[in-house]
């Protein structure tokens, strides 16, 4: 009985130790197999870097103001009786915008414009009798008096009816109306806004460290999301010769032309200041740089080195960014002119990677792109 369950043991020993065998063997084959398998090259589009020279840009945010603007008010309190422009006109310099009522004015004027008469023609009668010495010098005198005072009483009335009669200090646009016909007006009620639009002022601030860089004369580039794809070029036309104690930035007023009013005061702007100088700069697509937070990165592409392998493979760069502009960025360190990088896709490939090159579908990049839905 015993020697029969010891050859029975010994039979399933040696059944499984056949099929471990066997299995040993079928796993070191596996493993042979997958060392020696060779993944095929990964396809990537390229792209070459490129040396250019760019224009030294300082950016900032600006707001734009009026050439000239203002907010018109009447300067002595009065009755409107007359209106005579509409929201929006445009008017030239002098032209009539409301009259107060200068009924009360106007016959005190012709009260003392005879009240003049007649003081003129007494003093001329006075100053005849004096020639015969036939009056006093010292009623010369008084009639003289008398009539000098009556006209500087005429020039006053007449001072405070021009007052009245409120017109445009400049040409320019005017704003909504805010007045009405019959309306007594203060003398801090608004009129109207007016607006000289042909040329308008953009004012903006720099940091002081950038403030030695401009000078008045350079030219401005300004673009804003009212006016898509517009750029106006404008030139600086003053620098604030005091800094601002709290930002310590410098305050900076450029001039540009505005001859369709697209620019409106108070609007939004991104001000482009452009220094004389030139940098030449390498530029690589910016959908060619894995972004990380440890460093940024792009692929070379380069010719296999070592171990007879052929073909061409993947080598990660470290790189230095600068400026983007358009589809482009600039590489301050890492990358040569003429050097070769993966252009899209860089998060799919790794140091060392074997690959094949195909432009055939790679994306055209542009300094300056305007796409379609735009």
């Amino acid at each position: 009985m015993i020697k029969k369950i010891f050859l029975a043991l010994l039979l399933v020993a040696l059944v499984g130790g056949g099929l471990a065998g066997i299995k040993a063997l079928q796993i070191r084959k596996m493993i042979d197999q997958g060392q020696a398998m060779v993944m095929p090259p990964a396809v990537v589009s390229t792209a070459n870097a490129t040396s250019v020279s760019w224009e030294t840009v300082l950016t900032a945010v600006g707001s734009v103001t009026a050439v000239q603007g203002v907010t018109l008010t009447a300067e002595i309190p009065g009755k409107v009786v007359r209106i005579a422009f509409d929201s929006g006109d445009r008017v030239a310099a002098g032209d009539v915008l409301v009259q107060l009522d200068i009924t009360q004015e106007t016959a005190q004027l012709r009260a003392l414009e005879a009240s003049e008469n007649l003081a003129r023609i007494s003093l001329k009668r006075i100053e005849s009798l004096l020639a015969q010495r036939s009056t006093a010098k010292s009623e010369y005198d008084t009639a003289l008096a008398t009539h000098r005072q009556i006209l500087a009483e005429m020039d006053a009335l007449r001072a405070v009816i021009a007052k009245k009669t409120i017109r445009a200090p400049f040409a320019g646009i005017l704003g909504i109306r805010q007045v009405n016909l019959g309306q007594n007006l203060g003398d801090s009620d608004v009129i109207a806004t007016l607006q000289h639009l042909d040329t308008v002022h953009v004012e903006f601030v720099l940091p002081q460290q950038q403030v030695r860089l401009v000078q008045p004369g350079v030219t401005i580039r300004v673009t804003t999301d009212a006016l898509p794809g517009r750029t106006l070029e404008g030139r600086l036309t003053a620098v604030e010769p005091l800094a601002d104690s709290v930002t310590r930035t410098v305050r900076m007023q450029g001039l540009l032309d505005n001859p369709d009013h697209a620019l409106r005061p108070g609007m939004f702007v991104n001000v482009g200041a452009v220094l004389p100088e030139k940098r030449d700069v390498t530029l690589v697509p910016a959908t060619a740089v894995l972004y990380a937070a440890y460093s940024d990165s792009v692929f070379l592409v380069e010719e296999a080195q070592g171990n007879g392998t052929k073909g061409l493979q993947l080598r990660q760069q470290f790189v230095t960014l600068g400026e983007r502009r358009g589809d482009f960025v600039s590489v301050t360190k890492g990358v040569k002119p003429g050097q070769t990088v993966v252009s899209t896709g860089v998060f799919k490939y790794r140091n060392g990677q074997s690959v094949v090159v195909d432009n055939t579908l790679a994306p055209e990049f542009k300094a300056a792109p305007a796409p379609e839905n735009s």
